[in-house]
């Protein structure tokens, strides 16, 4: 599943990132979601989130 919509994104799942640094080569960052950064309800970036790591990216995959 996709990033895109806020609905799926929740607080304490697993999800793939990629930080702002990483965009170019697409390297994808695992974790888990600690805040929601991203407030309007889509984004065709991916939703915006910090992990619990510290870790500040845009959800590209939600690991189920």
């Amino acid at each position: 599943m996709s990033g895109t919509n806020r609905a799926h994104v929740k607080i304490g799942q697993t999800v793939k990132v990629v930080q702002k640094q990483d965009q170019r080569t697409g390297k994808l960052t695992r974790g888990v979601v600690d805040k929601l950064l991203t407030n309007s309800a889509t984004h065709p970036h991916g939703i915006k989130v910090k992990l619990e790591d510290g870790v500040v990216g845009r959800v590209k995959e939600i690991v189920s």
